[in-house]
């Protein structure tokens, strides 16, 4: 019997890694940060509220656009935004680091009105920058109404849009360690004592790999969240929206997914890319590397279907760093991914012959 309970609870405690379908989510997805590949799906792309996840991408437009040390002076429609709030007074003035760590921390409604009318005047205009970043990243079934997530029915995302828009914005290292802070003291103009912000996502102490990114509920689109976690140089993210139990589903997506999926680099950013065989030109060959490093996430066995074609195009003269060719990624017929291939040195074109004799005469005329 001991036997029997020993077993059934294993297969319990398992369970989640295989059976993978059986989360709480109304939509969930996982991917591969380095390549968007999706490693698992559940009505992945299916239109639904954010809540306040959308402050990734108001995070994310600030800082493109703002230095954080950059006094922002904080109006009454924004002091007076509902929801979850840091209590920004109106005329308060705070750096644009202090109201970034109290929005992704906190998930300050108040922050994110206060960084969206300071960036772009106001949250209308603030919103059309989230559109444009949104399309441009690839996110083409989003559409933001405003800057914190407040419920509005013309403010939707679908799961595989929220993580790519995650994976765009944790490649920026400045928004990687605000989302990675547990806590973090910030000003408080006119008061005694400072802001204590603790952050609410729980998933950066109950789970080891994970470093960010952002929590989100609201009445009408439930518990939404979205998670980061990297392991042996593979990051993945993780969302999930309409989930009751969303701490413990992604602890098991993202179980599944490093159990199941292991980092697999293509090239590597410097390394050698072989050469180029010029024609008409000073030197007979241009030493090639790689212009960044390529890694994807592969289960077991699909190494052998991924696969590369090179594509060059070559003007003289090339510079060493010259982007001269692109090297396209394939898993299987599926183009994955290119990354630029860039000279190691520099090249000339060489003369005509109809050149060589018009400078020899032109050097003669000189003499």
């Amino acid at each position: 019997m001991k036997k029997i309970a020993l077993f059934i609870a294993l297969v319990f405690i398992f369970a989640p890694l295989t059976a993978k379908a059986e989360i709480s989510a109304q939509s969930a997805v996982v991917i591969d940060c380095a390549s968007n590949r999706i490693l698992y799906e559940k009505n992945a792309e299916e239109r639904r509220g954010m809540a306040s996840t959308t402050k990734i991408m108001t995070a994310l437009i600030a800082l493109e656009r703002l230095t954080f040390d950059e006094v922002v002076t904080v109006s009454s429609f924004a002091a007076g935004t509902e929801g979850s709030s840091i209590w920004l007074s109106a005329g308060e003035h705070m750096t644009a680091q202090d109201l970034l760590y109290g929005l992704m921390l906190a998930s300050g409604n108040d922050a994110a009105t206060a960084l969206a009318e300071h960036t772009a005047g106001s949250v209308e205009a603030f919103t059309l920058l989230m559109n444009e970043k949104a399309k441009e990243i690839g996110a083409y079934n989003t559409n933001f109404t405003n800057p914190h997530g407040l419920s509005d029915e013309n403010h939707y995302t679908t799961a595989y849009d929220l993580a790519l828009i995650a994976s765009y914005a944790m490649k920026n290292d400045t928004f990687r360690e605000i989302v990675s802070t547990q806590n973090k003291t910030i000003s408080w103009e006119g008061s005694q004592w400072n802001r204590s912000l603790k952050n609410h996502n729980k998933l950066l102490y109950m789970y080891d790999d994970c470093d960010g990114v952002k929590t989100g509920y609201t009445k009408k689109d439930g518990r939404c969240l979205v998670s980061s976690a990297e392991r042996d140089g593979m990051r993945i993210v993780t969302v999930t929206l309409s989930d009751p139990d969303d701490w413990n589903d992604h602890i098991n997506l993202m179980n599944y997914a490093f159990e199941t999926h292991k980092p697999y680099t293509v090239c590597r950013k410097g390394e050698s890319a072989g050469s180029y065989l010029t024609e008409n030109a000073d030197i007979e060959e241009i030493g090639l590397s790689y212009a960044q490093t390529y890694t994807t996430a592969l289960s077991d066995g699909e190494e052998d279907t991924i696969s590369t074609k090179v594509e060059f195009s070559v003007t003289y003269p090339v510079n060493r760093g010259d982007r001269v060719g692109t090297m396209y990624i394939y898993r299987g017929s599926e183009l994955i991914g290119s990354v630029g291939i860039i000279s190691r040195e520099k090249a000339e074109e060489k003369p005509t012959y109809f050149e060589i004799i018009l400078n020899l005469l032109k050097g003669t005329m000189k003499t």
